[in-house]
C-alpha cells in the first residue's frame, strides 16, 4: 500500500485484503470528545479508478448496502468520494471466513461438525430471505440477487456469529443493469446452473451456491471445483453429483435431503430463501444444534483461527500459514486430505548420480524438486519403488523436465555466446538494455557456483525464466505470497503426470487457484525472478543469440524498458561504483543514435532537477564532473545511480570505454 494516510475523515491504519479490482483497509475516524470508530474501507485501486463500468458496479453496491440493515450482514456506514476516490465504510468484523475455516480443517485432518455447519448455513439463509425480500418505499420487491455467496464472503465473528459480505456484484432488478447479459460474475465453483448459463437470475441462484458451500463444508472438499474451467462449468450446468454422491448419501438423512433440494438442477425445483432459512432452523432444532455460536467459536480458536486479542487484520497467509506443517514430506494431515480427495500418494524415487552415489527415496514432489532445481544431473538414472534404475526420460511422469532445454542445466550450445561478462563488474544490465534496444532473440545463462538463472529473451521482450533457486519455484512463490498451502503445492505436486508435468494447471484442476489467480502469480513470479538476477554479486553470465525456451509461455506485461528500471534499482551499490570507477575521468557524450536526450531521459524518470542538468549547455563532460553536480539536489548515491543508469541505457556513452558504447 502506498503512504497515503487519510481517506476523507479517516485515518489508514493497515491494509486488510486485496482483490482484484478494490482493496480493504482498517482505518479509523475520530470524532470530538475522544470518540474513535475502527472501520473496514473498501476502496478501488488506483488503476482501476477510470474503468467506468467497474466505478459504476462500486456506485451501485453503495446505493444497494444503504438498503440492508440485518444482524447477518456487514454494515455500511458511509460512502464517499474524495478527489474521486470512491469509498465505503464497513463494519469491521474481527473473526475469521469459511473459506479460512475449510482450509485449516483440511490442513489438520479435521471435519467441521454437523452442528457448526448448520449454525453456518443457517444464519447465511437468514442474511438472504432478508435481502431477496427487500421492498422499495412503495412496497415493491427490489428482486435482489447477491451472485456470489462463497466461502470467502462468509465472515466467522470471534464470538460465533456470521455475516454475509461483499456485494459488489449483486443486482437488484429495479433500476439500472449491472452487468451486460451473457456476462458471468461469481467465483467458479460457487455459480448456480443458470449463471453459468448467462439466465436470468433470481434469489433461487443463491439458495443454490449457499448448498454449494453447506456441502463443501460437511464433506471437506469441494462440490464442483476440480479440473479444467470448462470441466467445472459442465458439472455445475448439468448438476453433477457423481464424485460426492456416495458422501452425500452417507450424511444424515434430513441434512442430505434439504442440500440435494437446494442443489436441483431447475430453480422452480428449488425453495425460495426464506423457505430454505425455514427448513435449516427446522434441522437446527432436530439436531439439537443450541450452542451454534460457541460451538463455532471453540472450534475457529482450537484452529488457532482467533485469539481472545485477534483481529480480522491479520493477513490471511500469515493466519494459514503459521498452521501447517512446511517440511517438504507430507505431513499426515496431507495424506489424509490427498486420500479423501482421491489423490494417491506417489511412489517413492531413488537417485543414482554418474558418479555412483545413490540418495533417495524421495517423493515424486521432491524429485521434481530437485530436477528443475539443476540437481539431478541428466546423466542420473532414477528408479521408482523396488524398479531399476533407467534414464530420466524412462519415467512418463518426468519426461517433460528430461525433453525440455529450457528446463534442462547441461550446457549445451550451438554457437560461442555473443555477449560475455561479469556479474560483479556491473555491466549486465549494459547488455540486457543494447539487447532490448535491437530486439535481440536468444537465451541470457547467468552462473554463480550452483546457482543458476535462464531468461530468454524474444524480439527484445522476456520470454520465459528458469532458475535454480528453490526459493523461486513456482510452488515456493505461491505459498510466500499467501496463494497457497505447503500442504496444497504437495497435492498438486502429485499430479503432475494428470497434468503434463505443469504445476500451475494442476493448482487449477485441484480447484486450490483460479485461472485469473495462476495468470497473475505466474506473472509476479516471472518478474521477481528476472528483477532479481541484478542483484548477484558474483558470477558471470553469457548472452546466446537465437536460442528459444520452446516452453508455453507468458508474457510479463511491462515494457521491458520499465522492467529494467525496476532492475536498475537492485543493482549493488559496489557494482555500479565499479562501473563508474573504471571510467574515472572518461569523456561522457550524448549517443549520436539520440536526437534529444530530454524525452529519452524523461523515460527514465529523472528528478526534474536531473534532467535540467544533464540537457544544460556546458554540462560536465566527464564522469568525474557529472558526480559532481551543482545544480542538482541530489546525494552523491542517486547522483551515481542516475549516472549509472543513463550509461546502462545508451543515453550517454563513454567515449574512450567502446566496451560500453552501442554499436
Amino acid at each position: 500500500m502506498n503512504q497515503q494516510t487519510h481517506i476523507g475523515p479517516y485515518v489508514i491504519e493497515r491494509r486488510l485484503a486485496t482483490g482484484g479490482m478494490a482493496e480493504v483497509v482498517v482505518a479509523r475516524r475520530v470524532g470530538p470528545h475522544g470518540f474513535t470508530k475502527r472501520v473496514a474501507l473498501k476502496r478501488i485501486l488506483p488503476q482501476y479508478a477510470r474503468d467506468k463500468e467497474f466505478v459504476e458496479m462500486f456506485i451501485s453496491e453503495a446505493k444497494l448496502c444503504s438498503r440492508i440493515s440485518h444482524p447477518n450482514i456487514v454494515q455500511v456506514f458511509d460512502f464517499g468520494d474524495v478527489h474521486g476516490e470512491l469509498f465505503l465504510a464497513m463494519e469491521l468484523v474481527e473473526g475469521s471466513t469459511v473459506n479460512r475455516l475449510l482450509r485449516a480443517a483440511a490442513a489438520a485432518g479435521e471435519v467441521i461438525p454437523v452442528d457448526v455447519v448448520l449454525h453456518v448455513v443457517t444464519e447465511t439463509a437468514r442474511a438472504l430471505a432478508y435481502a431477496h425480500q427487500l421492498s422499495d418505499g412503495a412496497g415493491q420487491r427490489l428482486g435482489f440477487v447477491h451472485r456470489d455467496v462463497s466461502p470467502a464472503n462468509i465472515l466467522l465473528t470471534e464470538l460465533g456469529h456470521v455475516k454475509l459480505t461483499d456485494f459488489g456484484i449483486a443486482r437488484i432488478s429495479l433500476g439500472e443493469r449491472r452487468t451486460e447479459d451473457g456476462h458471468v460474475r461469481g467465483k467458479l465453483g460457487y455459480m448456480s446452473p443458470e449463471q453459468v448459463l448467462g439466465k436470468e437470475l433470481d434469489g433461487r441462484s443463491d439458495v443454490f451456491t449457499l448448498s454449494t458451500v453447506f456441502a463443501e463444508m460437511l464433506l471437506g472438499q469441494p462440490l464442483f471445483g476440480y479440473g479444467s474451467d470448462i470441466d467445472i462449468m459442465t458439472r455445475i450446468r448439468d448438476v453433477n453429483l457423481q464424485r460426492a454422491s456416495e458422501r452425500l448419501d452417507a450424511l444424515p438423512k434430513d441434512v442430505g435431503r434439504l442440500i440435494r433440494l437446494g442443489l436441483a438442477a431447475s430453480p422452480a425445483q428449488r425453495p425460495q430463501s426464506h423457505v430454505f432459512a425455514d427448513a435449516c432452523e427446522r434441522l437446527c432444532r432436530r439436531q439439537a444444534v443450541l450452542h451454534g455460536p460457541e460451538r463455532l467459536a471453540r472450534l475457529l480458536a482450537e484452529l488457532k483461527l482467533i485469539s481472545e486479542s485477534a483481529l480480522l487484520s491479520v493477513p490471511e497467509s500469515a493466519d494459514i500459514l503459521s498452521m501447517v506443517d512446511t517440511d517438504s514430506h507430507a505431513s499426515a494431515s496431507t495424506r489424509e486430505v490427498m486420500r479423501r480427495i482421491g489423490v494417491t500418494s506417489p511412489k517413492e524415487y531413488r537417485i543414482l548420480a554418474p558418479e555412483g552415489e545413490i540418495s533417495g527415496p524421495h517423493s515424486f514432489p521432491k524429485v521434481v524438486q530437485l530436477i528443475t532445481a539443476g540437481l539431478v544431473p541428466d546423466e542420473a538414472c532414477i528408479a521408482k519403488g523396488a524398479g531399476e534404475f533407467v534414464s530420466l526420460a524412462s519415467h512418463r511422469e518426468l519426461e517433460r523436465f528430461a525433453g525440455s532445454r529450457a528446463l534442462s542445466w547441461k550446457e549445451t550450445h550451438a554457437l560461442p555466446p555473443a555477449h560475455t561478462g561479469s556479474l560483479a563488474a556491473g555491466s549486465l544490465l549494459f547488455t540486457l538494455f543494447e539487447l532490448v534496444r535491437r530486439r535481440a532473440t536468444g537465451m541470457l545463462l547467468l552462473v554463480d557456483g550452483q546457482r543458476r538463472k535462464k531468461i530468454y529473451l524474444v524480439n527484445g521482450q522476456p520470454d520465459f525464466i528458469a532458475s535454480t533457486e528453490e526459493g523461486e519455484l513456482l510452488g515456493a512463490y505461491l505459498v510466500a505470497q499467501g496463494l497457497a498451502l505447503p500442504m496444497e503445492v504437495e497435492m498438486a505436486l502429485a499430479l503432475l503426470p494428470k497434468y503434463g508435468g505443469r504445476l500451475g494447471d494442476a493448482l487449477v484442476g485441484l480447484g486450490i487457484l483460479r485461472p485469473i489467480q495462476l495468470f497473475r502469480a505466474i506473472s509476479g513470479q516471472l518478474q521477481s525472478r528476472f528483477i532479481s538476477a541484478f542483484a548477484w554479486e558474483m558470477g558471470t553470465f553469457a548472452f546466446y543469440e537465437g536460442e528459444r525456451a520452446n516452453e508455453e509461455s507468458l508474457p510479463l506485461g511491462m515494457d521491458p524498458v520499465d522492467l529494467l528500471l525496476r532492475a536498475a534499482d537492485v543493482v549493488p551499490g559496489r557494482a555500479l561504483r565499479s562501473v563508474l570507477d573504471d571510467l574515472g575521468d572518461a569523456e561522457v557524450q550524448r549517443a549520436p543514435y539520440v536526437d534529444s536526450t530530454a524525452a529519452a531521459v524523461a523515460q527514465l524518470r529523472l528528478s526534474a532537477p536531473l534532467l535540467a542538468y544533464f540537457e544544460a549547455e556546458g554540462s560536465p563532460s566527464n564522469v568525474i564532473g557529472a558526480l559532481q553536480c551543482p545544480a542538482a539536489d541530489a546525494s552523491r548515491e542517486e547522483l551515481e545511480r542516475h549516472l549509472y543508469l543513463l550509461l546502462a541505457s545508451g543515453l550517454l556513452i563513454a567515449a574512450s570505454k567502446p566496451g560500453y558504447a552501442h554499436q
